[in-house]
C-alpha cells in the first residue's frame, strides 16, 4: 500500500472502529463534513488520497452518535503535517458545535482530546461509538478528588454500611475482635498516607501516580480505597487492574470483591468477555490482553478511565506497556521494588542480557512512565519502615553455600534472560563458555536437603518444621528436591508421614493451585500429627520455582529456603516478602475443663541462601548465620576448564544451557495452518481430558507438553511445525502454544507478518511518541530491519554508506532518523522476537 495517503489509512480506521460514510445495513451513516449534511463518494474523492487537493492540507469531519446529533470532530491533515498543529482550529470548530470530545490524525499519528480533561493523548486505534458514549458520564474533577474525605474506614464502609455504630466497635475493649469477627479492613496510617499522597498529587495537575510499598503491606487494599476515591467522585466510571500472572488475578478479583461488592461489581475479564461493560472494576492479566493484541481489536482507547498497574514494572516491562499507554485516562503503578534496588553495579560493564541490566532498565522505564524521573515515587513505604512500625517482620539470613554453588555465581559464570517457545522470559544460568554440563549431583542435593532441615526454625508449639518454601531451579529440580525431603522425613520422622512431608507445587503438577491455597489455609494433606487438634497443615514444606514467588500469601511460613540463584530484584524481593508478614501461632486446649488458648507471635523467619543471591544485590551483605557444607572438588586443567567431581551414578538433569539458549529463543508468533490437516489434528485434542484442563487452568507448559508428548510427530499424520508451516507455504513461525490457542477457540486465526508488523509499530508509536515527521521513516526502517537480514547486518554493523542502493532503505531517510537511528533496532532486540519473521 503507498504510504502517502492518509485518507484511505484514516477511512479505514474509522470504518474498522465501527463508523460509517454511508447507510448500511448495520445503520445510518454517522460521519459527515463539515457544512454538509450527508456525504457522497464524490464529497470524499475530492479531497484527495493525501488531502493534497484541500487548499488547508486538513478537513473537518463530524462523527455522530446514535440519534444523529455532533458527537466528536475528526481534524484529519496530510501525512507531512503534524496532527497538533491544527489543534486550536479543531477546539474551536469543536465548541461551535458544542463537542466535548476531538479527534486528530495525520493518518499515521493520532490524538483523543477530552476537552474537560486535559491534553490530548496519542492513541493508537480510533475510539468506537459505545466507548466514547460511556466517557460522556464521566465527569473528571481533580478538585473533588482531593477534597474526598479519606478516613480508616473507607473501604470498611462499604463492605459493612453503618458499622460504626455498633456497640462492639464503639467499645475500646470489644473492636480489635469485633474487627477480626466481621473481617472488616481498617486503612492503616501509612495506606492512608499513601491516598492522601495522591490526592495532593491530582490537585496539583498530575494524572499519573506511582506508590512503592514493601511486599506485605497491603497494596491491594491501598488499590481498593484508590479505586472507590475515583469512582465515587465521579473520576472514574470503570477501571482496569493490570496483573502478570494469574494468581494475582484470582487474588485481585477476590480481595476487590469482598470489599467493594456492595457498591461496584468486580469481573475477571477472560471469563466475562461479552458482559465486561457491566462492572465497575474489571481484572486481567496483561497477557491476557497482550496475546494476539486483542486489547487492539476488543478494546476501545476510552474503555477505562483509571488503569492499575499491579508490580508495575513487571506487568507493564517492556512492549507490554503498549497495553498500558493504549488506554487514556488515570494510571497508577504499584510496586514494592526500589528504583535503586540493584547496588553496586555497573550497568555499562554489564552485558545487556544479564538480568539486572534489563531489570534496572524497567525500574527506570517504570518511574518514567509515572512521571518520576527523579526517582521519587508519589509515595514510598519501604520493608524497613514497616518493620519499624510493627507490620513486618525481617529474616534471619542463612548464608549455606557449596562450592559448586558459590562457583555458579563466580565472575567466570554468567547469566542471561530468553524467551522460551511460549514466548515467556526465562533466566538460564551458565558456566563458562566452554562449560557443557551444569551438574546438580544427588549428592549436593541432599546436602543442601540435610541443612536445610538440620536449620529450620521449628513450630513454637508443635516442634515440627515450620511451614516452609523451597525455590527449584526447574521443574526436575523441584521432583527430585521434593523426593529428597520425603526420603529424610520418612527417616527422621518415622511414622508421621506418607510420602507427604514435602509437596511440589509447580505449573506441570495437576491442581498445584489447589495445593497451595490449601497450604496457606493449614489444611494440605490434613492437620498435623505432632499435636492433636492444633490447626496446623501435615505436609510442612512447597517446592516449587516460581508459582509461589508473587500472589500467594501465607502468613505462617517460617522458613524459605532459595535452592536457585536469583537475578531478578523483583523475584528476589517477592521471594523473602512471602515471610515478612506477621502471624499469631495459636494453640486451643481445655485445661481443668476449661478452654485455653495460647499464643506465640512470629517475630523473625529464616531465609536460606544457598547461592550467595543476598551478594549479588549488595555487595557487602551481613549474613546472620554462616553455615559451611562439605565442599565439592574441582579441577581445573591447563586450558582453564573447569571440571567438578560427581559421585558415580549422578545424573545430569539441567540441559546443556547452550543448546538450551538456542532452542529457547523462539518466536511467539506463528502462521495458518492448512484446514482439513488443523482439523484432523484437533479432533482427539479437544476429546483429552488431561489436556483440555491444563488449557482450561491455563498451565500453558503442562499442555504443551501433552500435545508434543501424545500428538506430535506421530506415525498417523506426522504432524510437525514445520509440516504446519509449508502446508500453507508462509512465511513466519508458529509455537505449539499457539496451536493450541487456536484449537482452543482462543483466537480465531493466525495473524500474517504484515499484520503483526503493523502490531508491533503502533506498539512503538504507543510507547516512545516519535515526531510525525519521522513516523513513516520509523515505520520503513522497523520492517525493513526485521525482514531483510542484510540490513540488519549493515546496521548492527554501522557501515550504512552500503544503503546508498539498497532499494527496502532509502539512506537519506535513515540519517534523517538522529536518535531513532539507534533507539529502534535496541528496541526490537529487547522487546520483539526476530524468529517470528524468518522464513
Amino acid at each position: 500500500m503507498n504510504e502517502a495517503i492518509a485518507r484511505i489509512k484514516i477511512n479505514r480506521m474509522l470504518e474498522k472502529a465501527g463508523w460509517r460514510f454511508f447507510d448500511t445495513p448495520e445503520g445510518s451513516a454517522n460521519i459527515i463534513l463539515e457544512g454538509k449534511t450527508s456525504l457522497k463518494k464524490a464529497d470524499i474523492d475530492n479531497l484527495g488520497e493525501n488531502f493534497e487537493k484541500l487548499k488547508t492540507g486538513y478537513v473537518d469531519f463530524l462523527l455522530l452518535d446514535e440519534d444523529g446529533f455532533p458527537f466528536i470532530v475528526l481534524e484529519a491533515k496530510r501525512e507531512e503535517k503534524s496532527p497538533l498543529d491544527g489543534k486550536e482550529q479543531a477546539r474551536k470548530y469543536a465548541r461551535s458545535q458544542n463537542v466535548r470530545f476531538i479527534i486528530l490524525s495525520n493518518g499515521n499519528l493520532h490524538y483523543f482530546w477530552d476537552l474537560e480533561r486535559g491534553n490530548p493523548e496519542v492513541i493508537t486505534e480510533f475510539p468506537r461509538l459505545e466507548s466514547v458514549k460511556h466517557r460522556t458520564q464521566f465527569k473528571p474533577n481533580p478538585k473533588a478528588l482531593a477534597r474526598e474525605p479519606v478516613n480508616e474506614d473507607y473501604v470498611a464502609q462499604s463492605q459493612l454500611p453503618g458499622f460504626t455504630n455498633d456497640p462492639r466497635w464503639l467499645n475500646p475493649d470489644q473492636r480489635p475482635q469485633f474487627i477480626t469477627d466481621l473481617g472488616l479492613r481498617i486503612l492503616r496510617k501509612y495506606q492512608l498516607a499513601a491516598i492522601h499522597a495522591l490526592q495532593k498529587s491530582a490537585s496539583e495537575g498530575n494524572d499519573r501516580f506511582l506508590f512503592e510499598m514493601a511486599t506485605g503491606t497491603g497494596k491491594t487494599l491501598v488499590a481498593a480505597a484508590v479505586i472507590k476515591l475515583f469512582l465515587r467522585t465521579g473520576n472514574a466510571r470503570r477501571i482496569l487492574f493490570l496483573v502478570d500472572r494469574i494468581e494475582l488475578e484470582n487474588q485481585a478479583y477476590k480481595n476487590f470483591d469482598l470489599l467493594l461488592k456492595k457498591d461496584y461489581q468486580t469481573v475477571i475479564y477472560k471469563e466475562n468477555r461479552q458482559d465486561w461493560r457491566k462492572a465497575e472494576i474489571v481484572v486481567s492479566t496483561v497477557q491476557s490482553l497482550e496475546f494476539d493484541n486483542k486489547y487492539m481489536r476488543l478494546f476501545s482507547p476510552t474503555d477505562f478511565d483509571l488503569i492499575i498497574s499491579d508490580e508495575a514494572h513487571r506487568s507493564i516491562n517492556g512492549n507490554s506497556r503498549a497495553v498500558f499507554e493504549y488506554f487514556v485516562g488515570f494510571k497508577l503503578g504499584l510496586t514494592a521494588t526500589p528504583k535503586d534496588y540493584i547496588k553496586n553495579i555497573d550497568p555499562d560493564a554489564l552485558s545487556q542480557r544479564d538480568p539486572r541490566t534489563w531489570e534496572r532498565r524497567q525500574l527506570l522505564d517504570t518511574y518514567k512512565t509515572f512521571g518520576c524521573e527523579q526517582g521519587e515515587p508519589t509515595y514510598r513505604y519501604s520493608l524497613v519502615d514497616g518493620v519499624r512500625d510493627g507490620y513486618l517482620v525481617n529474616p534471619v539470613v542463612v548464608d549455606a553455600r557449596t562450592e559448586i554453588t558459590t562457583q555458579l555465581l563466580s565472575e567466570q559464570g554468567y547469566a542471561v534472560t530468553v524467551v522460551n517457545e511460549e514466548g515467556e522470559e526465562q533466566e538460564l544460568v551458565f558456566f563458562q563458555r566452554q562449560f557443557e554440563r551444569t551438574f546438580f549431583s544427588e549428592l549436593t542435593n541432599l546436602e543442601l536437603c540435610q541443612t536445610f532441615l538440620a536449620n529450620a526454625q521449628r513450630d513454637p508449639f508443635s516442634e515440627e518444621i515450620g511451614k516452609s518454601i523451597i525455590f527449584c531451579v526447574s521443574q526436575e529440580h523441584a521432583s527430585r528436591v521434593t523426593q529428597l525431603l520425603n526420603e529424610l522425613a520418612h527417616k527422621y520422622f518415622p511414622g508421621k508421614y506418607n510420602s507427604d512431608f514435602a509437596v511440589q507445587i509447580t505449573s506441570n503438577i495437576p491442581g498445584a493451585q489447589e495445593y497451595s491455597i490449601s497450604f496457606a489455609n493449614n489444611n494440605l494433606n490434613g492437620r498435623t500429627r505432632f499435636l492433636d487438634g492444633y490447626k496446623s497443615s501435615k505436609t510442612r514444606v512447597c517446592v516449587t520455582v516460581g508459582m509461589m514467588t508473587t500472589g500467594y500469601d501465607c502468613q505462617d511460613i517460617l522458613n524459605l529456603a532459595m535452592m536457585r540463584p536469583i537475578f531478578s530484584p523483583t523475584d528476589f524481593i517477592q521471594i523473602k516478602g512471602r515471610g515478612t508478614r506477621r502471624w499469631t501461632f495459636k494453640r486451643q486446649y481445655r485445661s481443668a475443663n476449661r478452654p485455653e488458648e495460647e499464643r506465640v507471635e512470629k517475630e523473625n523467619f529464616k531465609l536460606f541462601d544457598f547461592f550467595g543471591n543476598c551478594e549479588y544485590f549488595e555487595e557487602k551483605f551481613n549474613y546472620d548465620e554462616v553455615i559451611k557444607l562439605p565442599q565439592v572438588s574441582a579441577r581445573v586443567s591447563d586450558n582453564g576448564e573447569v571440571t567438578y567431581t560427581v559421585p558415580e551414578g549422578a545424573e545430569v538433569f539441567i540441559p546443556d544451557p547452550l543448546k538450551s539458549l538456542e532452542e529457547k529463543v523462539i518466536g511467539l508468533d506463528g502462521m495458518k495452518i492448512d484446514r482439513k490437516l488443523f482439523e484432523r489434528f484437533s479432533r482427539p485434542i479437544l476429546d483429552d481430558p488431561e489436556l483440555v484442563q491444563a488449557v482450561l487452568d491455563r498451565q500453558w507448559e503442562h499442555a504443551v507438553h501433552l500435545l508434543r508428548e501424545n500428538y506430535a510427530n506421530k506415525p498417523e499424520d506426522y504432524v510437525t511445525i514445520e509440516k504446519l508451516i509449508r502446508s500453507e507455504g508462509l512465511d513466519r513461525r508458529l509455537t505449539w502454544k499457539e496451536v493450541l490457542m487456536r484449537i482452543f477457540g482462543l483466537i480465531d486465526r493466525f495473524k500474517t507478518r504484515d499484520e503483526l508488523l503493523d502490531e508491533e509499530f503502533q506498539k512503538f508509536v504507543a510507547i516512545h511518541k516519535p515526531e510525525p515527521e519521522n513516523i513513516v521513516r520509523i515505520r520503513n526502517y522497523m520492517h525493513a530491519y526485521l525482514t531483510d537480514a542484510e540490513v540488519r547486518r549493515i546496521i548492527d554493523a554501522g557501515n550504512y554508506a552500503e544503503l546508498a542502493s539498497n532499494p527496502k532503505l532509502s539512506l537519506n531517510d535513515l540519517l534523517a532518523l538522529d536518535q531513532w537511528l539507534r533507539l529502534v533496532p535496541a528496541y526490537i532486540k529487547e522487546y520483539i522476537s526476530i524468529n517470528t519473521y524468518l522464513p
